[in-house]
């Protein structure tokens, strides 16, 4: 007689974006991959084909290429929050969710090092093993940009900060940094050369398609619930289902969706609108360039250079959505911000419009921890990025993989080290400090 107790988990919501990202928009149409249809097995089902996900089959397959893998994407591959990202996998510590770049100790600040650069490690050897051009996946380092005083001197004690690590870095006063951006409003800056900038659309396509048998990718694949069995679990979608020992859980906030993580996640959106293209020649300085703002809730800018013309990509402001769904007016009301941010940066461009705009979802947990580990028998999560996403959601992605067989390293070590996500307040406390947070400290950004 079986003993079982069965566990059910259904799905709350699913994904939805709002906006077209000028990323995808730029791509020619993707070439979709399956549709998961009638009951199939695999060793290990992934839910979520973004970094963490793909990064996680990616991991597996170093680690045991025999091992049967199916991720599931809700929607196609690159369009949802993966390609929405602004493109940076950043190897030195910067966190949205962090008070400041310097404050950390020696130690917490090695081990973030650790987490992205076993993230730039992995992404590195798929863009050399594909032949990826610098269009996709470009090893050039990022600027750190000031348009203040206290962003110039949060930008020196930075630097301060990275000579007692060892790190290389270079400051740039307004004139050298004018000559790289083009723009004369920025006041200092602060280059490190170990970021790789990528075009995400693009290289979240190139991860999924390069993966080979046994991984198979679907796609327009939601998982709608899943359920112990006395084998291992069973997971649902729409016009299927998959049978499987482990589940690696890798759809960020969307994990809250399936009941796990309640009341430690907070779902904040970041906006980004990217112009039309331009004459390359109606802007000095060079024409690939990618700047994060000194202080933290700042505007990021990126000049992308294409056949048609330039682009400039501006990213700010952040709003909290406990649902996790943006409205139009919502994206309306950030376009608008953008559009004064590059005309107070690009005042030369001022008849430049912008051609995209969109949205795209973090998950941050209140003591700035990922949500990982393994929350049920062979279910681990990779989830809880906290901002960064390419890198964190990267780099939990492979400590997932590495978590669920058994395979020890530094990374992995660390994951383990992280305590649980601290509960967040009841609502409405949640919605209110989390709102009241994110405006004080865009204020306290300024023009940066």
């Amino acid at each position: 007689m079986s003993t079982h107790s069965k566990k059910v988990f259904v799905a709350s919501r699913l994904p939805k974006n709002t906006g077209t990202s000028g990323w995808v928009a730029m791509l020619p149409p993707r070439i979709e991959g399956p549709r998961l249809e009638g009951s199939l097995t695999a060793d290990v089902v992934v839910i979520g084909g973004g970094f963490a996900g793909l990064s996680a089959a990616r991991r597996i397959s170093q680690l045991d290429p025999n091992i049967s893998v199916a991720v599931l994407e809700a929607g196609v591959i690159g369009e949802g929050a993966a390609g929405r990202n602004s493109g940076f996998i950043i190897d030195l510590p910067h966190e949205v969710s962090s008070d400041d770049y310097g404050g950390d100790s020696a130690s917490k600040s090695k081990k973030a090092i650790t987490i992205s650069r076993s993230a730039i490690a992995l992404a590195s050897a798929i863009a050399e093993e594909q032949g990826w051009s610098r269009e996709i996946f470009d090893p050039c380092g990022r600027y750190s940009v000031a348009i203040s005083k206290e962003g110039d001197e949060h930008l020196a004690s930075y630097a301060g900060q990275l000579d007692k690590l060892g790190e290389d870095h270079r400051l740039l006063d307004a004139q050298e940094i004018a000559a790289v951006t083009g723009t004369r409003c920025y006041t200092s800056a602060l280059f490190t050369p170990g970021t790789v900038i990528i075009q995400p659309a693009a290289y979240i396509r190139g991860v999924a398609d390069c993966l080979r048998p046994p991984i198979t990718v679907y796609e327009r694949t939601p998982a709608v619930s899943f359920e112990s069995t006395e084998q291992g679990w069973r997971v649902k979608t729409p016009h299927g289902s998959i049978s499987t020992d482990r589940i690696i859980l890798a759809n960020n906030g969307h994990a809250e969706s399936f009941g796990f993580f309640k009341g430690r996640l907070l779902h904040i959106f970041t906006y980004a609108s990217m112009t039309q293209a331009f004459d390359p020649g109606r802007l000095s300085g060079e024409r690939k360039w990618a700047a994060t703002p000194a202080l933290p809730m700042g505007t990021t800018v990126r000049r992308v250079p294409g056949r048609r013309g330039d682009r400039i990509l501006i990213r700010s402001r952040y709003t909290y959505h406990a649902r996790q769904v943006v409205s139009d007016a919502s994206l309306r009301r950030a376009g608008a911000q953008h559009d004064r941010k590059f005309k107070a940066r690009f005042p030369g461009l001022d008849d430049v419009g912008m051609e995209y705009r969109w949205a795209g979802p973090m998950a941050v947990t209140w003591n700035s921890v990922p949500a990982f580990g393994e929350i049920e028998r062979g279910v681990f999560a990779a989830c809880g990025c906290n901002g960064v996403g390419a890198t964190k959601a990267t780099a939990s992605g492979i400590a997932a993989a590495e978590l669920m067989l058994g395979h020890g390293s530094e990374l992995t070590e660390i994951y383990r080290s992280f305590e649980a996500p601290k509960a967040l307040p009841p609502q409405p406390f949640t919605a209110i400090g989390a709102k009241v947070n994110l405006a004080f400290r865009e204020w306290n950004a300024g023009g940066e």
